[in-house]
């Protein structure tokens, strides 16, 4: 990559629950040229993210949980949500498996990747793993997330049918989530 960035500086800014970074570089533009540029990143560690889904009952499990950033920017903070986390040092698979027995009190049967992408990257390195999990029956537990980090979560079982007409009404605006319920109609994942 070196022939078309060059670091100058890395400063950190801040560390707690991330850190945010700030970095001068050299981007050499398409003619040629190079242009001295400054951007900060946020980087908090690579996650995973897994949409349940009851495939004879043709029916999602979400999370609904608050979101600080969305509530700073005036938005409904609670928000619903495939569930996720991050990594913590686990394979992406593992990080799925344990999220959704944390979060939601079910254990995945066969699980999927969709694929691994970035969510926002013009400002933050986070790349998430996402993956299609597939349930039966009951939770084997009460989920809810753990109290520790901060979580509060309900757990929410929704038709398809209706968890994708919320995308289009806006009440559903988690893009991982709607990623992978489009994936899901995509594939025909519930016939």
């Amino acid at each position: 990559m070196s022939d078309i960035v060059r670091a100058v500086s890395s400063t950190t800014l801040a560390k707690a629950w991330g850190t945010l970074a700030q970095h001068s570089f050299e981007l050499r533009r398409r003619d040629g040229r190079w242009q001295h540029l400054v951007r900060e990143t946020y980087d908090r560690g690579d996650g995973a993210a897994v949409l349940l889904c009851d495939i004879a009952g043709k029916s999602v499990v979400l999370t609904r949980q608050f979101r600080y950033p969305a509530y700073a920017v005036g938005d409904t903070p609670l928000l619903l949500e495939a569930c996720a986390g991050k990594l913590d040092g686990d394979d992406p698979e593992t990080c799925a498996r344990r999220e959704a027995m944390e979060e939601t009190g079910y254990r995945i049967g066969r699980l999927e990747r969709v694929c691994r992408c970035f969510m926002s990257p013009g400002a933050v390195t986070e790349r998430l793993t996402l993956f299609i999990g597939t349930i039966e029956g009951a939770a084997d537990a009460a989920g809810g997330g753990l109290e520790h980090e901060g979580e509060d979560i309900e757990v929410v079982r929704l038709p398809v049918a209706t968890a994708l007409g919320m995308i289009g009404s806006g009440d559903i605006a988690d893009a991982k989530t709607i990623i992978l319920l489009q994936h899901a109609a995509l594939t025909g994942m519930f016939g």
